[in-house]
């Protein structure tokens, strides 16, 4: 523990699971391996157990640092160690890689033991479900009865309400963040845009590109079209306004304003640590991603949940409305359920998950107080 509140060096560990997993599409594989962080200690009744669920290119690494010359700490450091919103004094805190990921669990870019190569476009297509039933099996084998908490934003999000409708019994509350029960039509657009990018550059290759170049541009253009959705027009007035990055070039097109030059070098910089098939695999998982399949409505399918929860949405963003937590909100309050909302005011758009820490402490750290 360092004077900073940071949970320090952590190590990113590793358990596979060597029996059959089936995927909610029928679909089967032979073995699966898990990435997973922990921070702070579990218990002796092992009551004191929170799942944190990242986002769509997140990984296990949520909090302290893996080396100590790494220069950034974990996706969500500010909100995870001693005295923070996950308190580590006081929680056992889990954090693992989801499945279909390429940052150390089974996903298209790991090698299919059946034929030696990458999986690629062989790998099954994961749902939410999938990536529940997965962090089932290691909160299972932690010896995790009963998690205190499942929480998460985003796609992390889905991930906590999922869990509360398939394992009712085995959570005893969630905080959804910046979620829904599923995606709204712009943002499957925006998820259309993007796959059709990766799948359209020449060495994308039908998936198959692993043993020669991998398909840069359509990767990098994918994230740019994803990096607009987590902004909101403020913050982008705010962090480019109008300013050109390159003047000189206006009449021509070697010009750039300030905000196509910071989507170019963030979309080529996240093609040198994220695989193309996960992003098309991931952006899939979102896409299809519906609370109330196979349990008949929303209503049906909120009636599943058992645990306390606490909501929280940003008023700008437009990624995932806060009309849609309303909804959740307003139809387990209907059932009678323990539920807290609150629409946060926020310019930063989506990624202010990631980054109004202040004033998601102070929720969360009540809530987890009364549970």
């Amino acid at each position: 523990m360092t004077n900073n509140g940071s949970v320090g060096i952590v190590k990113t560990r590793y358990v596979t699971f060597k029996d059959d997993f089936f995927f909610e599409s029928g679909r089967v594989v032979s073995s699966v391996t898990v990435a997973y962080e922990t921070y702070g200690k579990l218990n002796e009744a092992k009551d004191n157990a929170i799942l944190v669920c990242h986002a769509l290119t997140g990984s296990a690494h949520a909090a302290g640092f893996n080396r100590a010359d790494e220069q950034r700490p974990g996706w969500w450091d500010s909100m995870i160690g001693p005295g923070k919103a996950f308190d580590t004094d006081k929680y056992f805190v889990i954090c693992s890689n989801f499945l279909g990921s390429c940052f150390g669990t089974t996903g298209p870019s790991s090698i299919d033991p059946s034929t030696g190569k990458r999986y690629a476009l062989r790998f099954p297509v994961v749902t939410v479900r999938d990536m529940v039933r997965l962090q089932k099996r290691l909160t299972d084998h932690l010896g995790i009865e009963k998690l205190l908490c499942v929480a998460g934003g985003s796609m992390g999000g889905m991930q906590a309400l999922e869990w509360g409708a398939t394992y009712p019994d085995s959570v005893k509350s969630i905080i959804p963040i910046a979620t829904g029960a599923y995606i709204i039509p712009m943002s499957i657009a925006f998820n259309a845009i993007a796959k059709f990018a990766i799948m359209k550059d020449p060495r994308w290759n039908g998936g198959d590109y692993y043993d020669s170049e991998i398909p840069v541009d359509g990767l990098a253009i994918a994230r740019m079209a994803g990096h607009i959705t987590y902004l909101s027009d403020p913050a982008f007035h705010n962090k480019f306004g109008r300013r050109y990055a390159n003047f000189e070039g206006i009449y021509d097109f070697k010009g750039m304003f300030e905000v196509e030059n910071y989507l170019r070098y963030n979309g080529y910089k996240f093609t040198e640590t994220f695989d193309a098939n996960t992003y098309l695999y991931v952006l899939k998982t979102m896409d299809i991603f519906d609370l109330s399949y196979g349990r008949g409505n929303l209503e049906e399918a909120l009636s599943l949940i058992k645990a306390k929860s606490l909501f929280m949405t940003f008023t700008s963003d437009f990624l995932f409305p806060s009309y849609q937590t309303e909804e959740i909100v307003g139809i387990l309050k209907k059932q009678g359920k323990e539920t807290h909302w609150e629409n946060i005011t926020s310019d930063y758009g989506h990624d202010a998950f990631l980054l109004e820490f202040e004033v998601q402490t102070d929720l969360i750290k009540d809530f987890l107080g009364r549970v």
